[in-house]
């Protein structure tokens, strides 16, 4: 039986037939592995997504954690999977051995981690932030610090969270009021507010690691305006003794949970940091250890955040995928109606799927699902290249792309997969609107991805205010030297296998041209609200551009394995590929020519928005 997670097939598409992840195993850093053992770590997680992630959503959704005004209660089916997780060593999967990691290919670790959020967003969401605030450690701790909080969180005795926004400061992280003070053992206090923090709270591990953003006062007391001033900070929840056992509690409490539409099987909490309802040392304040220097923490966080926003995408394509793999089984088995030219009644009814309008809404949302995995599998490959490119030059490509499209793969999928989850409740009818499906819930914990990890508009003022422009502009160079080789491929392949690919490529390249002659005039205007005012449309054109020339990449792959095969190819086989083949065909064809009107509308250098004032509304 097919799964209704994730596509076992699609994965192995994805991961050895386009993006060759086995090859990393002839790189030093993964010579430990082999195509062998990238395939059973993908077994195994896609086994326990299954068989104990799945099973407990609906559960998460209906009886999410709560608060007695003391301490959380998190359900007892949630911990007996989280426990399996960790005992299987997933938490570590994508870490180094001498962390006691499995050393896989960044590449491959996502794949395994896709079967969870797919299975569970919720519940996967604790192992999702502690693996990103134990990278961040890696990356800018102290060896003290890593072995004090990364090990444990490894070995999923802890759990880490990350701190940014505040009540009043939203994702202004400018704006932040919580204070450090200095200590004279070199340690700090906290004192603050941090609202919106997942999993800042729980009765899952014995210990809780907070990354806290918060702004060391100057000699007046006085706190730098500005993200200049931020630091980052490392305060467990309970402190730690010099031989790795738990001390006291510290300053750190949960005034409340946040209560969500979706997304309900983890904690979101309002943490006060320095309330003094602790008092450790006997005095008030968070005590907590700087991470990094002063006076940077902003960028020492956007190195979980950049990798989080990676993993929100993930998140958001495996929701889509599920709920369209749901609409699929239901398309299959829910009789309904007659053939338009069939309408007499004493015939039987035909499942709904032999109606076009339903294979339309089915291949709507397979394009958006397998087109958003694709391209974080895409992006995932270019971490693994910027950490073991065979060279300087690979890894700085690999570099400046993954920035280029890091806000892409954030937010296309949050939007466009979003998408994909209402189609598949459209399939479902009256029945999707209502519990007894699970389409409904997938709907609600996607909403929340467009919000995550910076909004919509946030990502596309990044796209268009900044990473188009790095080096000059050298990020779109490289995006365009990928498309044109692409579309180089189909110019080839055209004398044997037909013009319909290399039409599409010119198509592509066409959208390219157009799309960076609109940015560099969204540039020359000399007023930044005016090039920015319209960056969200910006986003989504360039997320459709990209995710495009993704699907002509796969097209190429697909028409390759199926000439390959010939007559002799598995039926099972030939219609995999001839999937793909159709669904590159439908967004080439419907969702490509969307992207005109969109540059259209950006030459133009429209002002409604900007111009409209708040009496008017």
């Amino acid at each position: 039986m097919q799964s209704r997670i994730l596509s076992r097939r699609d994965l192995d598409f994805l991961l050895h037939e386009w993006l060759d992840a086995s090859a990393l195993t002839r790189r030093a850093h993964y010579a430990e592995h082999s195509r062998e053992t990238l395939d059973a770590a993908i077994e195994t997680c896609a086994r326990i997504a299954s068989e104990h992630f799945a099973p407990i959503n609906r559960l998460l959704d209906t009886e999410e954690p709560r608060f007695d005004g003391e301490r959380v209660h998190s359900p007892e089916p949630l911990k007996k999977a989280l426990k399996v997780f960790t005992d299987a060593g997933l938490m570590a999967a994508g870490f180094d051995f001498e962390y006691g990691g499995m050393q896989l290919p960044y590449t491959v670790e996502r794949a395994c981690f896709a079967w969870f959020h797919a299975a569970c967003i919720g519940g996967a969401a604790y192992p999702f932030l502690t693996m990103g605030n134990a990278n961040l450690l890696l990356a800018h701790g102290s060896q003290q610090q890593i072995d004090t909080y990364v090990r444990p969180m490894l070995e999923g005795r802890w759990f880490g969270t990350m701190c940014l926004s505040e009540p009043q400061a939203g994702s202004s992280l400018s704006d932040v009021r919580t204070r450090a003070e200095r200590q004279p053992d070199g340690s700090y206090r906290l004192f603050g507010n941090k609202m919106w923090i997942s999993g800042g709270e729980q009765d899952i591990t014995e210990n809780i690691v907070h990354l806290v953003l918060a702004k060391v006062p100057d000699e007046q007391g006085r706190l730098l305006p500005g993200v200049k001033g931020i630091s980052l900070f490392v305060v467990p929840k309970m402190l730690v003794n010099d031989d790795g056992s738990l001390g006291e509690h510290n300053d750190v409490v949960l005034a409340g949970l946040n209560h969500k539409m979706g997304y309900r099987g983890i904690t979101n909490t309002l943490l006060n940091f320095g309330e003094g309802s602790f008092r450790p040392g006997g005095q008030a304040g968070a005590i907590g250890w700087l991470v990094g220097k002063e006076q940077q923490g902003l960028a020492c966080m956007f190195h979980m955040m950049n990798e989080a926003r990676i993993g929100v995408g993930m998140g958001a394509a495996a929701l889509g995928y599920t709920a369209y793999l749901h609409a699929l089984d239901y398309a299959r088995n829910r009789p309904q109606g007659r053939p338009p030219q069939g309408k007499d009644p004493a015939t039987p009814q035909i499942d709904i799927i032999e109606h076009a309008d339903v294979r339309r809404m089915l291949l709507a949302a397979k394009s958006y699902a397998e087109g958003g995995l694709a391209l974080n599998l895409y992006c995932a490959r270019l971490v693994d290249e910027q950490r073991t490119g065979l060279d300087e030059d690979a890894r700085e490509r690999a570099h400046l792309l993954l920035e280029l499209l890091t806000p892409v793969c954030k937010s296309w999928p949050s939007q466009w997969c979003q998408e994909a989850n209402s189609l598949a409740i459209q399939v479902h009818g009256g029945y999707g609107y209502t519990r007894d499906y699970m389409v409904e819930q997938f709907y609600r914990d996607q909403r929340l991805n467009p919000i995550h990890e910076g909004t919509h508009g946030i990502q596309g003022i990044d796209l268009l205010g900044r990473k188009v422009r790095l080096q000059g502009g050298r990020t779109l160079e490289l995006f365009a030297e990928e498309v044109a080789r692409t579309v180089a491929r189909t110019v080839a392949r055209a004398a044997h296998a037909g013009d319909e690919w290399a039409a599409a490529g010119r198509a592509v390249i066409e959208t390219r041209t157009r799309l960076d002659a609109v940015a560099a005039k969204l540039h020359t205007l000399g007023d930044l609200d005016r090039t920015l005012a319209n960056a969200s449309i910006f986003l989504e054109a360039f997320g459709h551009l990209v995710v495009a020339w993704i699907w002509l990449e796969q097209a190429l792959c697909a028409q390759a394995a199926l000439e390959r095969g010939g007559a002799g190819l598995h039926p099972d086989e030939h219609a995999f590929y001839s999937g793909k083949l159709q669904a590159a065909r439908f967004f080439l064809r419907w969702e490509l020519p969307k992207v005109g009107p969109m540059i259209d509308f950006l030459d133009s250098v429209d002002t409604t928005a900007l111009t409209m004032r708040d009496a008017w509304f």
